[in-house]
């Protein structure tokens, strides 16, 4: 019997993490990176003439 509740309380407990983790909203958000202070703002500029 308590073999029984043990499992069925982790894999319960292991199933809410999993649907609480998949509901958040963030998840699926494809926002930048945090950028770093003095950082540059954008990729290099080629050379005049290139």
């Amino acid at each position: 019997m308590i073999d029984n509740l043990s499992l069925a309380l982790t894999h319960g407990l292991m199933l809410l993490a999993a649907w609480l983790l998949l509901k958040r909203t963030d998840l699926d958000s494809e926002r930048p990176p945090p950028r770093h202070w003095g950082a540059r703002k954008g990729p290099p500029e080629p050379p005049p003439g290139a």
